[in-house]
């Protein structure tokens, strides 16, 4: 390095009000992550992107990569392991996938004295298609120094690019050089070649607290987050360390039997017998009601009940039935075809046009109750999406649902995977939780029919009444915000028809 630069080992929470003014150039692995390993972000890619099968490989090839050093050749067996093969064009785990989990091993106090400086260069040993979208995205930085990964017809080939740093990283350094006293450098205790020159030209440079001091720094609160954490996707729900990782592999066959298991008893049967079944194979189902308040259909009006709830897995309104114990039908929204054919419950398709759409569930309502999730898509976080209105439009005997999904191993939704084999991945977790809370009936004050509300009104109504039994914040986010972030198209495609339970899509007014 440098002889005149000046080295300080510093706990860069006390530093910020000195960083304030800075351009600031870091590490992120050194500066920003508690955790000192990359294995559990590679296993993520491994599963993911490749498989089981990949991520099987990844995991026994990880005392060969611990014995060696995840710094150089272990980093390089990784990354071809985890690489070698995926299409670019539909690898998206780096922006879908890794935000979520590079959030949560964030320390605090790195991230304090990082945000701090208006403008941020960082770089890191991950390959660039990895972090690039994460620290643009949620970190605003301005640019990023990383390698990329070599290709041959669109397929990675799971080599690094000779090290190249781009033209934005450049006219920082260029600064640098001239002695600029404004940009100045964080670094972790190990380094890479692509880094060595970068910082070797700044006067002040910091030195970032060992990865065993980093481990006691406090996880970034959700709070705290730079960009609320709406969307994500992927399969895992845990972190694969690979102490993890090997608890999941062993799970696997026996889950794979268990959840074939439930997934026959809990379809087939009614629900006074399959839910003895399915909490003694360690389901779990939480129900809570209102009190001396009636769940069933105005028997005067001759209607069915309408159950609105919130979005979280495809089995939604199959819960809803079966705690209730009475038959009910569900709108759907391009269902797949499979999973249309084992429901156990009546699903009805929608056309997206909002009259034909109305005619039909008025017709339902008619012969029976009916469950929608006005949200149009699933929604794994504590937020609502926005609600679409047409609900509103049908009867006044609208009674919330707040649902929740509590999972320790398999997200049982996806935008981007398989959407058939959701309730598959779902009864692969081992303690699969749901969580359903019945609200009070809406007082005919606040229906359309009967206190004269506007549709949006008792849309946004019924959102934030949902939103506050579940400590859930509400948005005016859609469906098409959603694929537009995790799958990079509108969630129409042909190809992969979404399965959501929903109502037509409509505009509704922002929430405040």
């Amino acid at each position: 390095m440098n002889p005149r630069t000046k080295k300080k080992v510093v706990s860069l929470f006390h530093k910020t009000t000195e960083l304030a003014k800075k351009t600031l150039v870091f590490d992120f692995e050194g500066t920003l992550l508690r955790s000192s390993s990359l294995f559990p972000y590679f296993m993520l890619v491994a599963f993911e992107a490749g498989g089981l099968i990949r991520s099987l490989i990844l995991f026994l090839s990880y005392p060969l990569v611990w014995l060696v050093g995840e710094e150089q050749l272990g980093l390089e067996i990784m990354v071809f392991l985890c690489f070698f093969g995926i299409r670019k064009s539909t690898f998206r785990i780096g922006s879908a996938v890794l935000p979520k989990f590079f959030l949560e091993d964030i320390g605090w106090e790195g991230f304090e004295a990082v945000m701090c400086c208006e403008r941020k260069v960082a770089s890191s040993k991950l390959p660039r298609i990895m972090v690039e979208g994460f620290l643009k995205d949620y970190l605003g930085v301005d640019a990023v120094v990383a390698r990329d990964l070599k290709t041959f017809n669109g397929y990675f080939l799971g080599l690094f690019e000779e090290n190249k740093v781009n033209k934005a990283t450049l006219s920082y350094e260029g600064k640098a050089k001239d002695g600029n006293h404004n940009t100045i450098g964080i670094r972790g205790s190990h380094i890479q070649h692509i880094d060595k020159e970068l910082f070797s030209h700044f006067k002040e440079v910091y030195l970032m607290l060992s990865s065993e001091e980093r481990r006691n720094w406090h996880a970034l609160p959700r709070e705290k987050y730079p960009k609320p954490l709406v969307f994500h996707d992927g399969r895992l729900a845990f972190r694969p360390t690979p102490a993890s990782s090997l608890a999941f592999f062993m799970w696997l066959p026996f889950a794979l039997f268990l959840a074939i298991f439930r997934f026959i008893f809990g379809t087939s049967l009614p629900f006074n017998v399959s839910a003895p079944i399915l909490a003694f194979s360690g389901t779990k189902t939480t129900l809570s009601k209102p009190s001396n308040v009636s769940l069933i259909h105005n028997k005067e009006d001759k209607k069915g009940m309408l159950y609105v709830c919130n979005h979280r897995t495809l089995l939604d309104p199959l819960y809803i039935a079966y705690v209730l114990n009475k038959p009910l039908s569900a709108v759907t929204y391009s269902l797949s075809r499979f999973n249309e054919l084992v429901s156990p419950i009546k699903t009805i398709r929608l056309t997206r046009d909002r009259e034909k759409d109305r005619e039909a569930m008025g017709k339902l309502l008619k012969v029976g109750s009916l469950v929608v999730c006005p949200e149009g898509t699933t929604c794994r976080e504590p937020y609502l999406l926005r609600y679409s209105p047409l609900f509103a439009e049908l009867t006044d005997d609208i009674v919330p649902v707040a649902v929740d999904v509590k999972v320790s191993m398999f997200y049982g939704t996806t935008a981007s995977g398989y959407k058939c084999l959701d309730p598959f991945f779902h009864f692969l977790n081992p303690n699969p939780t749901y969580i359903i809370k019945f609200l009070e009936r809406l007082p005919q004050s606040e229906t359309c029919l009967g206190g004269g509300k506007s549709r949006i009104e008792v849309a946004n109504f019924v959102q934030n009444k949902i939103g506050n039994a579940l400590g859930f914040a509400c948005t005016s986010l859609t469906r098409k915000d959603k694929y537009l972030v995790l799958a990079d198209n509108e969630g129409v495609s042909d190809q992969k028809p979404c399965r959501h339970l929903c109502v037509s899509p409509e505009p509704l007014q922002d929430m405040k």
